[in-house]
């Protein structure tokens, strides 16, 4: 079985790649401005090569001749406030990438009777935008919350899961949207967690106990990157053609709780101390969703916040090492 991962290079792909190789998938990933360090990834039988997926006849030319049987897109400009600075670069690569991915996987089957792919596409919650806001921790929101997108970034993920629709309904191509919320793990730069954690062991260094931090009072769920990559796989095998899914952690925090974790994996009681230029002029205090319908394919998490926690800070041990 073979198996295709856009985005490669980025948080989640690294992962994913990893865990189909170790299920004996035959895995190719291909990344653009990798956003891990790419030796941080185990390679061991796996193949990993550069490709902007905005040349669409580069691309139409590697699907036609390699025709995965499972392709998983997740090559994207992912920063929201990337998407404001260059909101022309955002649509670009989120928008038209997808176009020239799914034409490609278009005149592969229209070649080739036989080949069928499943295709996954992770878009993001950030889809449902101001629609968040009429939520609660009682009443969160399902995949038939409305798009209101807030950011360049949201408008572009929202036009990439219609286009999913759209080549489905159109052509038939098997493809599930995934609306991610919040996800951290190992390799992951520019989050909350992953900055306290590496915060911290940048103290541990210097031999402190002053961590500066922004707004700890908004709620979270936070899923490890690990989840997601078997949530990915569970829906290219199971998941029902042309349908939407959310994956979101069903554990809910304050922001504090992410300082208790560190305390309790590094042993160490920090001295809080609040950056103005870390608070942001809003924010959101509610960002989760319901995942119950992939639970129902038989999904769950494996790892619990505080194991993240663990795996970041034993790996920014080793990085900056």
């Amino acid at each position: 079985m073979k198996a295709y991962v856009t985005g490669a290079g980025g948080m989640i792909g690294s992962h994913l790649i990893e865990i189909l190789h170790q299920k004996g998938y035959e895995v190719v990933g291909s990344y653009f401005h990798p956003t891990v360090d790419l030796n941080d990834i185990d390679q061991t039988g796996i193949r990993l090569f550069e490709l902007d997926l905005r040349n669409h006849e580069t691309v139409r030319s590697w699907i036609l001749d390699y025709l995965p049987d499972r392709i998983y897109h997740l090559a994207a400009q992912s920063f929201p406030v990337v998407s404001w600075k260059d909101p022309y670069y955002t649509m670009d690569v989120n928008v038209s990438g997808t176009v020239g991915l799914f034409e490609a996987i278009k005149e592969a089957k229209q070649l080739h009777p036989d080949y069928d792919p499943h295709v996954v596409v992770i878009s993001s919650s950030a889809i449902y935008g101001q629609a968040l806001q009429s939520y609660s921790v009682d009443h969160l929101p399902k995949e038939d919350c409305p798009m209101l997108p807030v950011s360049p970034y949201g408008v572009s993920k929202a036009a990439e899961d219609l286009l999913c629709y759209q080549y489905f309904d159109n052509f038939k191509i098997k493809v599930c949207r995934v609306r991610l919320f919040n996800c951290t793990g190992t390799r992951k730069i520019g989050d909350i967690t992953a900055d306290f954690t590496r915060r911290a062991v940048e103290l541990e260094k210097k031999g402190s106990n002053k961590l500066i931090v922004g707004n700890l009072a908004s709620t979270r769920a936070i899923i490890d990157a690990r989840d997601v990559a078997e949530g990915l796989i569970i829906l290219s095998e199971k998941g029902v053609s042309g349908e939407a899914y959310n994956i979101c952690s069903s554990h809910v925090f304050q922001m504090d709780y992410v300082i208790k974790c560190i305390e309790k994996v590094t042993g160490v009681h920090y001295e809080l101390v609040t950056d103005p230029k870390l608070l942001r002029p809003a924010d959101e205090k509610l960002y989760i969703g319901d995942s119950s319908k992939i639970k129902a394919l038989g999904w769950s998490e494996k790892y619990n916040y505080e194991d993240t926690v663990r795996a970041m800070i034993e790996y920014w041990r080793k990085k900056l090492n």
